[in-house]
């Protein structure tokens, strides 16, 4: 494209491209945005250098004016979009790219290879911290996915709540709190159990956590008690009927006078499971496969589509798609969360420049708004009153869009450790706008709350 672009004379033209996702994934009733800060370092970074350069070359890619082009590729465009941490809907402009089609077409890669990932995990990831009603959750799944997945997923993981992360380099590179446990390895290393569990306290202290079902549980308990004594920090199961096991390990504990010793599970737990253990004595989650992969779904299904470009006369035109179930609503938005006089979350609304132009997203309303919903043909536009300022107040709507790059300079505060520590608590505190409903993980259903296009200035 940016070959031919350059050919014909529109690389240059003015365009504006959008992220959104047309679904949630597995039903979910609401999405995380996840992965920001990490799009807007590598925008940043964006470069040909001559490695990358001499290999189009020399597979005959793109043509040498192409080339010349991509050496001097720097993004100088503005992107704004949802803040990381963000609740999105069906339609939300997660992200919009507005910079010369040369510049923004070949940065969709990029944006949507991370936001997809992460935003997945995050979603996930929101679901266990639910479920799991309060206690802590650690994320451990670096072993089953792709080395660079791996810190991503523990970074999204912990925006959307997870207390911690096996991955150190996470820790370093992101500021995730790292913590750790021995794995069954280092039992079977030694020559007994009790070899085992004295190294270990030896070199952690007694305030480390145990893994006591290599062998037989029950005897483990004993001897974990016997070496590490009443400050025994925690002991974990990785195995077998968790939720009688747990049980009988706390009962167990209890009657040894170790009523402070922790109990944390493992074992392939997804929200499901962990919703299960509930009603249990567990007092922390170990999560891997299921959070790194999105529970089921390893990619959050978002889009990046261009919806309007410059004509000659200086005037924005809106595009959009009209493919069948495939199409999109073209125009620049903004959106805003509305919100009832108790401050819960009833609808995303989407301001169109113009009106919306082109089809209508599945489930949503689209560019026939009037005929299709009253409510929205009625709605303020965005340059009320109601679209002011950053925060909610009751009855009111919240801005969702916010700059993240101008004009080539990343903003800040979005970005390296800071940005995932704002991310965490953006997250935390949007997540008080929904409805309880929101929070079920009964299969199916749809999103908690409606996405309407209206008429915007």
């Amino acid at each position: 494209m940016l070959d031919a672009a350059l050919a014909d004379g529109t690389v240059d033209r003015a365009c504006l491209f959008e992220v959104f996702a047309r679904s949630l994934p597995h039903g979910r009733r609401y999405g995380v945005v996840a992965g920001t800060g990490r799009v807007l370092e590598l925008i940043g970074d964006f470069r040909f250098g001559e490695p990358e350069l001499d290999w189009l070359r020399e597979n005959d890619v793109v043509r040498p004016a192409t080339l010349d082009w991509l050496a001097d590729y720097r993004f100088r465009g503005t992107v704004r979009g949802y803040r990381e941490g963000e609740l999105y809907f069906p339609g939300s402009p997660i992200l919009t790219v507005e910079a010369s089609f040369g510049e923004g077409v070949i940065l969709e890669t990029l944006v949507l290879s991370v936001l997809n990932y992460d935003s997945s995990v995050a979603g996930a990831a929101a679901r266990m911290v639910s479920a799991a009603g309060g206690r802590p959750l650690a994320e451990m799944g670096s072993r089953r996915t792709g080395e660079r997945s791996a810190v991503a997923a523990a970074r999204a993981a912990y925006i959307a709540g997870f207390a911690a992360t096996s991955n150190l380099e996470a820790g370093r590179s992101w500021g995730v709190p790292t913590m750790g446990t021995a794995a069954h390895a280092f039992t079977l290393l030694h020559d007994s159990e009790e070899d085992a569990f004295r190294s270990q306290i030896e070199a952690m202290g007694p305030g480390t956590t145990l893994l006591i079902d290599t062998y037989d549980v029950e005897h483990a308990t004993e001897l974990a008690v016997e070496v590490a004594g009443p400050g025994l920090g925690a002991v974990r199961l990785d195995s077998g009927d968790l939720p009688a096991l747990v049980a009988s390990v706390r009962t167990h504990l209890d009657s040894l006078g170790n009523h402070d010793t922790k109990i944390t599970v493992t074992n392939d737990l997804d929200e499901y499971t962990i919703a299960a253990l509930a009603a249990t004595p567990v007092d922390s989650y170990g999560v891997g496969t299921s959070v790194v992969t999105g529970s089921g779904s390893v990619a959050a299904g978002m889009v990046y589509k261009l919806v309007a470009h410059r004509l000659d006369d200086g005037e924005w035109m809106s595009v959009a798609k009209r493919s069948a179930k495939k199409s999109t609503v073209g125009g620049r938005k903004n959106a805003a969360r509305r919100l009832d006089a108790s401050g819960t979350a009833t609808a995303e609304v989407l301001y169109v420049e113009g009106g919306a132009a082109g089809g209508a997203h599945d489930g949503i309303v689209g560019d026939e708004a009037s005929a299709a919903n009253p409510q929205a043909a009625t709605l303020p536009t965005a340059g009320t009153a109601a679209m002011a300022g950053t925060a909610a107040t009751a009855g009111s709507e919240r801005p969702l869009l916010v700059d993240l790059i101008v004009d080539g300079v990343v903003v800040g505060d979005h970005v390296g450790p800071v940005g995932v520590k704002r991310a965490r608590e953006h997250h935390a505190e949007v997540r008080r706008e929904l409805a309880p409903s929101a929070f079920r993980l009964s299969r199916g259903g749809e999103a908690i709350i409606p996405t309407m296009y209206a008429a915007g200035s």
